[in-house]
Parts: structure tokens; sequence; C-alpha cells
């Protein structure tokens, strides 16, 4: 922090600082925890934050859309609605408020999640016939035909909808170093399962 602002230097996400002004950010959204953010699991003590490089990337993009584009379009806004007077009353003033918090908030969090990733690809894994971070592994139901496939990921960057589950899920603690055809328990919502592995690829 320097007198006066707020200033974010990365170079290795990008090759000039941005400054947030202190009319926008007060001090004390800077005690906030940063380190979590809604839906995200907090990472188990003493381990390092896996991520896979598509990940990564769709994080970093992410954080360059906020700072290059949402966020300084936002202060102009604020400044105008600043302008017109009475803020007590103005919806653009303190909504614009609020957004640019949950903005810088999210540029902080993404800036420590980014800056503390161990980034994994998937493609240069050598063994290819155990389950580890990053694999996509196609599974099914012992006693059924029901096949699903999953990728194991960082916990930034899963989406269940999506098939992307988080390398500290139940299930992909179930898989891992699981090869073709063996078969695992692990603990669902609906109770206990057992699943063979189909396939297991790194793409």
């Amino acid at each position: 922090m320097r007198a006066g602002g707020s200033y974010y230097c990365r170079p290795f996400l990008f090759p000039e600082c941005f400054r947030v002004n202190k009319a926008f950010v007060k001090e004390s959204d800077q005690d906030e925890d940063d380190e979590s953010a809604p839906g995200v699991p907090s990472l188990p003590p003493g381990t390092r934050n896996y991520m896979t490089r598509n990940g990564f990337e769709r994080l970093k993009a992410e954080l360059d859309e906020l700072v290059r584009d949402e966020r300084p379009k936002l202060v102009e806004t604020v400044r105008w609605a600043a302008s017109n007077g009475d803020r007590s009353e103005n919806g653009d003033y303190i909504y614009g408020k609020k957004r640019l918090r949950e903005i810088d908030r999210r540029i902080r969090f993404l800036i420590k999640r980014l800056e503390g990733a161990t980034v994994v690809t998937p493609s240069e894994q050598e063994n290819t016939e155990q389950v580890f971070f990053g694999a996509t592994v196609t599974v099914c139901d012992v006693d059924g035909d029901d096949e699903q496939t999953y990728q194991i990921v960082g916990v930034d960057e899963a989406n269940a909808s999506e098939g992307r589950i988080s390398w500290i899920a139940p299930l992909s603690r179930a898989l891992l170093k699981a090869r073709e055809g063996d078969v695992v328990r692990f603990a669902s919502p609906a109770g206990v399962r057992e699943i063979e592995v189909v396939e297991i690829r790194y793409e």
C-alpha cells in the first residue's frame, strides 16, 4: 500500500500497476477475508492450490476483464453520479460504490489465488494409467450402466454442472491413484456408493 491509495502490482499478471483510489475503497475493505469467495471451499491447511492450465487462464481472463474493463467503467459511473449532488438518495452512486467494493474484493481474491497457484497441465502427465490431478475420468455404478465423466480440478475452477470436480471432493479423493477397472467406494450425499473406473484420460 502507498500513501493516497492502494496499488496492485503483479508483473506476472499485468505489465503495469493499477491504482485503486481510496475515495472508492474503504480501509475496512482491506481487512476483509479476501482468501474466501462464495461457493469456494477453503484449501486444506498446508496444501498447495493446484489448478489446471485451463482453469488458471479462465481466472486470469476474469481478472483482466475486471481490471481493464469493468472497474474503470464503473469508476467513471460513480464519479458522474457523485457530481449530481445529494449522494444519500443517489441510487447510481450507492449501487456503484457497493459494486466497486465487490469488484475490488474479487480482484484481491483472484490475485492471491493466481499468485499462489501450482499450475498443472494434464496433457503433460506421464503416468496416464492412474488417476491424478487433472485427469478426466469416466465412471459407472457397479450395479448399473449409468456412466458419468468428471475432470479433477482445483477448488477455484470446480463446476459440477460442467463435470469439473474439486480435487478435495470425496469422489476425487476416492479416485486418486485408481486404474481402469478398479472399483472405489466413497461417501456421497445419498450414502456410500461403489463405482467402477471405466476410462482415464489426460487432455
